[in-house]
């Protein structure tokens, strides 16, 4: 009889083990499931609400290029962006204020540690630029380098007529600007005569200013200015795919967690951003895509 019972008490816990087991791994399908991001593209009519972005001032064009046509395909969903600057934009995505914070510089470990995750989205070349009777057109990077921490501050030093060299550089905080002093290996030693909130105004600082120099994304460039090669190379699209052009930095649109965990509307996004027609969108405004549809 005992024997009987301890029978029945051991198949019972056997069956409590394997409904156990059993429902782990159903719950476990049913997390993978949830956390998988969105792979196909979504019926028009079937997504709707809104998509808010916040972030750098260089990312403007293409930030604003891709809602327009996101927006367009899919048109009960709104998209808003707004242009604060790249650490602004990082802080809103991680206090919850916005979904997306564009960012032109590479993510920080602490913004990291913190949540912050790097979505690369393109490749971006910083041109450097002067007024455009400067006879000046190419810089080695020590002269670069020289020229902003103050080292040079004539023309004529590096070839040009006897003139001041009058620096201009974005505000701190500036994505832009972060990536600018840390590839030429400057941070924190920079001298600027003007720090400036956008990258328009420094491309208009530098018409204006005989003597300017400034850096600018490659999206924003216009005849009105003289593009200064360094050691030798032009920043062209295939120079900076290549990596010989030295000033190049990514393009990153940051989430608070992995994109798997996301709402669909940026999952969404993030798919259209990746696909044939959002990598040409990239392509159009001079930035080279990461993925190709």
């Amino acid at each position: 009889m005992r024997i009987s019972v301890m029978r029945v008490v051991a198949a019972a816990l056997v069956l409590y083990i394997l409904g156990s087991i059993v429902g782990h791994r159903m719950h476990q399908s049913t997390v993978q499931a949830e956390d998988t991001p969105i792979d196909c593209k979504i019926s028009p009519n079937a997504l709707s609400g809104l998509l808010t972005m916040a972030g750098s001032t260089a990312m403007e064009k293409v930030a604003g290029i891709l809602a327009e046509s996101f927006m367009q395909q899919y048109p009960s969903v709104t998209v808003t962006v707004e242009f604060t600057g790249s650490s602004a934009g990082i802080g809103a995505v991680l206090a919850g204020s916005v979904d997306i914070g564009n960012s032109s510089r590479s993510l920080r470990a602490e913004e990291k540690a913190w949540g912050a995750v790097e979505n690369i989205v393109a490749i971006d070349g910083i041109v450097v630029v002067t007024d455009a009777d400067n006879p000046v057109t190419s810089l080695t990077t020590e002269q670069l380098s020289d020229i902003y921490t103050g080292e040079i501050r004539n023309w004529r030093e590096v070839g040009g007529m006897d003139e001041p060299v009058v620096v201009i550089g974005r505000e701190a905080g500036s994505g832009t600007r972060c990536a600018f002093e840390e590839l030429l290996g400057i941070e924190e030693k920079c001298v600027y005569d003007n720090e400036l909130d956008s990258t328009g105004a420094v491309m208009a600082r530098a018409v204006t200013i005989p003597g300017a120099i400034g850096y600018v994304s490659l999206d924003v460039l216009n005849d009105s200015v003289q593009v200064i090669a360094i050691d030798g190379i032009k920043p062209t699209p295939e120079a900076i795919q290549s990596g010989s052009y030295l000033l190049q930095r990514p393009f990153v649109m940051v989430t608070d967690g992995e994109l798997s965990v996301q709402s669909e509307i940026v999952q969404a996004f993030f798919v259209y951003l990746k696909s044939q027609e959002g990598c040409s969108l990239i392509r159009s405004v001079g930035l080279i895509p990461v993925n190709d549809g």
